[in-house]
């Protein structure tokens, strides 16, 4: 049985294993390597930080970020979600998106966006069925730096999600 529950330190090692998952498919982020804890617990907002737990294993995590410093975007975020690769197909992404949605919802968040390689199928779909529409496509926004697509250009398509 799979549980929501915040992301605490402890689960940093199983998090970052899951984003190197990410990271290794080429089509999850431009990053090359995960950032440390430190970088990922001041950039990430605390309050919206979860993981997917079945039976005391984190199978996937989910997370946002703060879009800007300026006060009138303070209810608009960025967000990332990953699952572990032998847990893709089980629907954890979705019961973390569903719940990063009510969590950022409860503390006054109003857009929750997000930039995904137009590549990843999974995570369009994922993201369609929550809500999500894409609302642009920025073409060779950046060069991948690793992995198979090291060296290539890349579009994005950036995604959000408006609360009622």
């Amino acid at each position: 049985m799979i549980a929501i529950r915040d992301l605490e330190p402890a689960d940093w090692p199983a998090v970052e294993s899951i984003y190197r998952e990410g990271i290794n498919t080429g089509d999850a982020t431009f990053e090359a390597e995960p950032p440390s804890w430190e970088d990922f617990d001041t950039s990430k907002r605390a309050d919206l930080r979860l993981v997917a737990d079945d039976d005391r294993v984190v199978v996937g995590w989910a997370a946002a970020s703060r879009v800007s410093a300026r006060s009138v975007y303070d209810g608009v975020v960025e967000h990332s979600v990953y699952v572990a690769t032998a847990n893709q197909g089980r629907g954890v992404g979705r019961l973390l998106l569903q719940a990063l949605i009510v969590r950022a919802e409860s503390v006054g968040v109003w857009t929750i966006q997000s930039s995904v390689f137009p590549e990843n199928a999974a995570s369009l779909k994922l993201h369609e069925d929550a809500g999500f529409r894409v609302v642009g496509r920025r073409e060779r926004i950046a060069r991948m730096t690793s992995g198979l697509r090291s060296g290539q250009w890349r579009d994005t398509l950036l995604i959000e999600r408006r609360s009622p």
